[in-house]
């Protein structure tokens, strides 16, 4: 592979790793806003199981966008 090949696939690689960053942060900020709106809705002395994995589902996608950011 020559290096101009190898130089347009790590920008081909950064651009799709950009584009995926966006998307997930765009999902993450619409996980907070449901997240918020069932936490407004529930009673104060117990929270829902959906309300448990939605927040578990926002700590995952935000792992997986920390380590994208990261390079990784």
């Amino acid at each position: 592979m020559t290096r101009h090949a190898m130089e347009q696939q790590a920008i081909k690689r950064n651009t799709q790793r950009q584009q995926d960053i966006v998307n997930d942060t765009a999902k993450l900020l619409d996980l907070a806003q449901q997240l918020k709106d069932e936490v407004d809705k529930s009673r104060k002395d117990q929270m829902s199981v959906s309300v448990i994995k939605k927040a578990e589902e926002i700590e995952k996608l935000a792992k997986a966008v920390k380590e994208k950011m990261k390079g990784s």
